[in-house]
């Protein structure tokens, strides 16, 4: 008899990751950035006026509306097939960005870290299977900076309050606490404690989907966390407490939509970011974001 893990196959609460979202002020920096640089695509159905550019990343989005720029306390994690492409790319923006905070590295074969014009972080990893699962192209985290001593109460937050998984593990150093907490098949949030000063919480936020709905937002309304009643299909929160004391450990808005939410699970448009005019293969117009499974 074959026997499987069958607790791998899991998914919490919080069945989808949506989006990412942080203001930026010029769209057109933004375009060349996320679409030339990165080689991602703009979502061709929605917000595609010159206020809001949506990117798609696989199966998840960043939202990018014009305002101050935000900036994430911490960085975003992505998946690429190909960094050697990536690199090239990056180069080609390169004279467009001067003076902006736009920089990159190769920080190894499989990895490439990259500041967007406005100083996000984001870390880009070669496809990986035993960390990543099936993604080939996608935002397999977010990972934010938390307080010291912070970790055990945000991790209790998401499982009593969220009624989600959250796991407790230390960074590479053996000494660093660390909260992951899965959303989705493949991607999820990253709470890692540092004893650096935060900066002050700037209006960034994330979208998620959770299962049990209405229960959430019971107990977000039992602890007066609700921010925002935005329709019958969403709310937001913003507090994360600390919940035997009350106190606030961290601010990161969430906005929290159903699964009977008209955009769920939405197919989401990626383009080969390698077919030129000049380069041009009928069929191969779209990236593979998912390994096939046989």
């Amino acid at each position: 008899m074959t026997f499987f893990d069958r607790s791998s196959q899991d998914v919490g609460n919080i069945v989808e990751f949506g989006h990412l979202n942080v203001c930026v002020p010029d769209q057109q920096q933004a375009l060349i950035f996320y679409v030339m640089g990165l080689g991602l695509t703009r979502d061709p159905y929605l917000n595609t006026g010159v206020d809001n550019l949506w990117i798609n990343v696989g199966a998840t989005q960043f939202h990018l509306p014009t305002g101050t720029a935000q900036v994430l306390r911490g960085r975003v994690g992505l998946v690429m097939p190909d960094l050697g492409a990536l690199l090239a790319r990056l180069e080609r923006i390169q004279p467009r960005l001067v003076g902006t905070c736009f920089r990159f590295s190769a920080v190894d074969p499989a990895t490439v870290d990259v500041v967007c014009p406005w100083g996000n972080p984001m870390r880009i990893h070669a496809p990986d299977a035993a960390r990543f699962g099936r993604i080939l192209l996608g935002m397999p985290y977010v990972e934010i900076d938390i307080p010291p001593g912070s970790a055990v109460s945000l991790a209790r937050f998401y499982r009593e309050i969220l009624g989600n998984q959250a796991k407790l593990a230390t960074d590479n150093d053996g000494n660093t606490p660390v909260v992951h907490i899965p959303m989705g098949i493949s991607e999820g949030l990253v709470l890692r404690e540092t004893t650096q000063p935060l900066p002050a919480y700037d209006g960034h936020h994330i979208q998620i989907t959770v299962a049990d709905f209405s229960g959430v937002h019971q107990r977000l309304v039992a602890r007066g966390l609700i921010s925002e009643e935005s329709n019958l299909s969403q709310y937001r929160f913003q507090d994360l407490i600390d919940l035997d004391s009350g106190g606030v450990l961290l601010t990161l808005e969430h906005e929290v939509r159903s699964m009977r939410h008209p955009l769920y699970a939405r197919a989401l448009i990626n383009r080969n970011p390698e077919l030129t005019h000049h380069h041009y293969a009928s069929g191969h117009e779209e990236a593979v974001w998912r390994i096939k499974t046989t």
